[in-house]
């Protein structure tokens, strides 16, 4: 594969994520900039812009890392994949038959019983 079709590949995911985060980014990036605007010191608005943009960035950069071994791992993972639909829409019909007979609280009060104390606090 010529690098040229790598580095399109790379342009292409990073478009990708781009039309994807791009509801995201609009409100979030507004109030960071509305409170970067409002804050008395240059040094905190510009560490709130910092932090903004550090995490939006990390994201790309790890994917943009890990690309090639993701491709190479689920090229070996491809045959799994009916398997995987299978169980997929196993769990589905499962969670339908749940909300139809109105038994999906149980499910979730399992789950919140899974729930660590330190995150329900945060509820």
């Amino acid at each position: 594969m010529t690098s040229l079709l790598r580095y399109g590949r790379s342009f292409g995911v990073g478009a990708a994520f781009a039309v994807g985060w791009t509801p995201c980014i609009g409100p979030i990036l507004g109030g960071i900039l509305t409170l970067a605007a409002v804050q008395s010191g240059l040094g905190q608005g510009t560490a709130l812009l910092a932090a903004y943009a550090l995490g939006l960035a990390v994201p790309f950069l790890l994917a943009a890392l890990a690309l090639e071994r993701f491709l190479e791992w689920f090229q070996k993972f491809r045959r799994y994949l009916g398997w995987v639909d299978r169980i997929a829409g196993a769990l589905l019909v499962v969670l339908g038959i749940l909300l139809v007979t109105d038994r999906f609280t149980l499910l979730a009060n399992y789950l919140q019983g899974l729930t660590p104390e330190f995150l329900k606090s945060r509820l």
